[in-house]
């Protein structure tokens, strides 16, 4: 397989048509000795059913697992740590890892309980998981979704489950598309596959789902996010890191000199246009706020707006680390606790946050 290739396949056996496109792709010959530690990073954001669009199915990755294992590879580990908010322990056992785990024998590395060390990263200092040192092969298995800050997220923003959570908050207050962009030139991707089978265009951690029953293959963090943009009817511009990565080193975006090799011709088929987060985000004032607080917010508003409430609100909802110790009127999370009117929580799930603002509405705007 060349860098500049990515391979796209359709279909709904998952764990067979993976095998079917590492065996197209010729995984095993990338993969220089069969004593190398090989490790599988899907994306565990929350724990939440791979049905519902926000994590990376778990038959992918035992497609992966088993294509490894029969090609002689034993050496093989499941890495990954959950947004902060949530446990990667309750991600592990909703989303099927535990089962998969014990299946294959593989081991499953908690990034949330690892140690963090420091990494020049392009001239950044970022802290990683001190486990990734381990890694002499990385399969990233992302799934191609939307994100509510940065619009899309795919191979590069994956590698965010490899720093401990205390790192992640810092991304956020660094503004999210350098330390990203940075973070790639810190930890490589030798091998992507991508889950997108039926990911969610709007918001990381799920709730629509768009079914597309696709599987892709690359080699390219860069490249593939970028066709990732254009799928999604973005231009890369919109979406920062990508060009950031790009100017560091991390890999190409020129599409134009990209191979895209649909194995079936039904995997032809195109991304619906979805702007549900535009709409919504005109109600928030944000200021370095980290995912999860800010990825409930955003459905809890399109709650409201399907009850014909979200039209009604009269100012703009606060949210993030930069209004710590600050005051206001209408604030979420923890870090706009001095607002007169403020729901806790670090982070308030998006149904605690609904009925708050529903009870603000309904009280102090009628």
């Amino acid at each position: 397989m060349k860098k500049n290739e990515i391979y796209i396949k359709s279909g709904t056996e998952y764990k067979e048509m993976t095998k079917e496109l590492l065996e197209q792709c010729d995984l095993a010959e990338q993969i220089s000795s069969p004593d190398l530690q090989i490790g599988i990073k899907p994306n565990l954001v929350s724990p939440t059913e791979a049905s519902w669009g926000a994590t990376t199915h778990p038959e992918i990755v035992a497609g992966i697992i088993e294509y490894l294992q029969e090609k002689g590879f034993a050496k093989i580990a499941i890495l990954e740590g959950s947004w902060v908010g949530d446990k990667t322990t309750e991600a592990y056992e909703l989303c099927g890892y535990r089962e998969l785990s014990e299946k294959y024998q593989v081991p499953f590395w908690d990034m949330q309980k690892d140690t963090g060390v420091d990494r020049d990263c392009g001239g950044m200092d970022l802290k990683i998981c001190s486990s990734v040192e381990k890694i002499d092969f990385l399969i990233n298995v992302p799934v191609l979704k939307g994100h509510c800050q940065t619009k899309i997220t795919c191979a590069l923003k994956n590698m965010k489950g490899l720093i401990p959570n205390t790192e992640k908050r810092r991304f956020h207050a660094l503004g999210l598309h350098k330390p990203i962009a940075h973070l790639n030139i810190g930890i490589h991707q030798d091998f992507i596959v991508v889950d997108n089978i039926c990911g969610d265009l709007d918001f990381e951690d799920g709730g629509n789902p768009v079914v597309m029953n696709r599987i892709w293959a690359g080699m390219d963090p860069v490249l593939i996010d970028a066709y990732v943009c254009q799928v999604m009817h973005y231009q890369t511009s919109d979406v920062p890191y990508v060009k950031l990565a790009e100017e560091l080193g991390a890999g190409s975006a020129d599409l134009s000199q990209a191979e895209i090799i649909f194995c079936e011709e039904t995997a032809k088929k195109t991304l619906p246009k979805s702007r549900k987060v535009v709409e919504l985000q005109d109600a928030v004032e944000e200021v370095e706020s980290c995912s999860a607080c800010y990825g409930y917010l955003i459905p809890a508003l399109e709650m409201l707006k399907n009850d014909g409430l979200f039209e009604k609100l009269d100012t703009k909802i606060c949210i993030g680390q930069g209004y710590r110790g600050k005051t206001g009127k209408l604030g979420v999370g923890a870090c706009t606790c001095r607002f007169e009117h403020n729901l806790n929580g670090c982070p308030p799930t998006e149904n605690q946050i609904y009925e708050f603002l529903k009870e603000y509405i309904e009280n102090f705007l009628q």
